[in-house]
């Protein structure tokens, strides 16, 4: 089974915010923007695209960054009861799926199928990586959005 045909990982990343959904959409969504831009200067494979041979038997599957690849960033507001959503306890997931831009579909070229490797929102394939890449990948990123460039994350990996 290939990780394509596999579910991908969801996960919510929920913010209380104190201030005004203008205020917000003004200057948090502009410094998000911009500070992922800056990460993802050091995670490029994670704006690329994930190859999977169609002749599986032939070759392997290989991850492809052309310049101009993106990643997609989802930002929900919700007027649902912040303290219900992440308190623990049983609750339905339907809510939290139209907080979730869905997967991208695969599409087909020449020999492979092409899946976009990782959506902010956070969902991924396994084919690029686990769960602590994605960590180390939202940390990155939370270091460079609070000091809003990327010289401390450089100097900190370099």
């Amino acid at each position: 089974m290939s990780y394509l045909d596999s579910n991908p990982m969801y996960v919510l990343n929920l913010y209380n915010h104190p201030y005004s959904e203008d205020e917000f959409s003004n200057t948090i969504v502009p410094n998000l923007k911009h500070s992922l831009s800056l990460t993802l200067k050091h995670y490029l494979p994670v704006a690329g695209n994930l190859l999977y041979p169609l002749d599986t038997d032939a070759s392997k599957s290989v991850i492809c960054y052309v310049s101009g690849d993106t990643v997609s960033l989802t930002i929900a507001i919700s007027n649902l009861d912040f303290d219900d959503l992440v308190l623990n306890h049983a609750r339905e997931a339907d809510q939290f799926y139209d907080h979730v831009q869905p997967q991208a579909p695969l599409t087909e070229e020449e020999n492979y199928k092409i899946a976009p490797v990782i959506c902010i929102g956070v969902n991924f394939h396994h084919g690029l990586c686990y769960w602590r890449s994605i960590v180390g990948l939202v940390k990155a990123w939370t270091m460079i959005n609070k000091s809003g460039d990327d010289e401390a994350f450089v100097a900190k990996t370099g």
